[in-house]
């Protein structure tokens, strides 16, 4: 993988921090190192090392820096940030962990994964347990498998349908209802493209 030369001092620099300190350098802190007098340079070093797959960084969370564990052949780290319902809403809650994908079930656009808990979309043969992989698009395609961010509270997975100023939340399991929700109450935030389960 190609590193530009401050890319690889900001990442060993980084790494040293991690090693002696125990948690992430600020921005500010990395600027100091090297000497900068702004923090911009830094954050496109940083976001250019995450997208490289050598940094992870939690979202709206300081000193979140962490080293991605090099991956097997053909495979990458996906950010896992905690579960989804698939029946009743629950409580968007952030984690900070990962798990290793096949590399083409992401290919090139950035995703993150969260864990179902519940079995309305078993018909659709997602189950309670598994992983889903999402692209965190915000605008969906009729039908598509979303989660969505109910009143910004809770978070469920369910087939997108858009009704004039109204969200319909479908399930995929005849024991489940619709939700039915103004649109302003619903938030996009990822839209399913692919499916983890161990067995």
């Amino acid at each position: 993988m190609h590193l530009t030369k401050r890319q690889r001092e900001t990442f060993e620099f980084i790494r040293g921090f991690l090693e002696r300190e125990g948690y992430a350098p600020s921005l500010e802190e990395i600027a100091s190192h090297f000497g900068l007098s702004s923090v911009a340079t830094v954050h496109k070093h940083v976001q250019n090392l995450v997208e490289k797959r050598l940094l992870r960084k939690a979202w709206n969370r300081s000193r979140s820096l962490e080293l991605v564990e090099p991956a097997q052949s053909g495979v990458v780290q996906v950010p896992l940030l905690g579960s989804v319902a698939a029946g009743v809403p629950i409580e968007a809650v952030e984690t900070s962990d990962s798990i290793q994908v096949p590399e083409e079930m992401v290919g090139t656009n950035p995703c993150y994964a969260l864990r179902v808990r519940g079995d309305s979309m078993s018909g659709d043969h997602i189950l309670d347990g598994d992983v889903v992989l999402l692209e965190p698009r915000t605008q969906p395609r009729e039908g598509e498998t979303v989660v969505a961010l109910i009143d910004r509270l809770e978070v469920t997975l369910k087939r997108f349908h858009r009704e004039g100023d109204k969200v319909r939340l479908m399930p995929a399991n005849p024991d489940h209802r619709p939700m039915e929700f103004p649109a302003q109450e619903v938030e996009i935030q990822g839209v399913v493209v692919g499916l983890v389960r161990r067995y």
